[in-house]
């Protein structure tokens, strides 16, 4: 049952948009209480730590585990991270002849529902994989290490994709200014 002091659940995705539709996605995942977990900045470059390398590679093991996914380019920063994610054409099948066929269009997810190959499912794959081995290294089993949502943006043209990956290229080297570094935090 609902404990009524606690904040209730809702989606901030767009009502009606299929996150599993082909296209490109800028998203952003922070780190819980946006602690810098993952790294430091040093001379306008990130230097990881285990824990980053970790986010790096569950990252990567995006594309080897999901067809239809493409990945572009990402970043870890020592509290959250930037990536692009390209959901290519639906993936072909064989069914039990080799007869090959085109995987059913996937339903619009409905909060609650996930849906195979969606952004969010996607993400929720990629902070659950990173959680499980961070807490495993640092023995905190269920422990959070990320924020309960993140960001995203559908990418809308070309303009749009190029300026996204200046912004994730640059990202280091606006650390100081970023709203994600701590001293820019506001305490509330």
């Amino acid at each position: 049952m609902d404990d009524p002091r606690e904040p209730r659940r809702h989606s901030i995705r767009l009502k009606e948009y299929d996150y599993g539709q082909t296209g490109a996605y800028f998203v952003t995942v922070c780190a819980r209480h946006r602690e810098c977990l993952f790294g430091d900045i040093g001379q306008g470059k990130i230097v990881l730590n285990p824990f980053g390398k970790i986010v790096e590679e569950e990252w990567h093991r995006t594309k080897q585990m999901r067809q239809g996914v493409d990945l572009d380019f990402f970043i870890v920063m020592p509290n959250h991270i930037h990536g692009i994610i390209f959901l290519t054409e639906f993936p072909m099948f064989a069914n039990r002849r080799g007869t090959m066929h085109r995987a059913p269009t996937p339903q619009l997810e409905q909060f609650g529902r996930p849906t195979s190959n969606s952004i969010p499912t996607i993400i929720r794959g990629i902070k659950s994989s990173v959680t499980q081995r961070i807490n495993e290294i640092r023995n905190t089993p269920g422990a959070p290490v990320w924020q309960r949502n993140y960001y995203e943006h559908v990418i809308r043209n070309e303009i749009d994709l190029e300026e996204t990956r200046e912004y994730i290229q640059n990202n280091p080297l606006k650390w100081l200014e970023d709203e994600n570094h701590p001293a820019n935090i506001k305490k509330s």
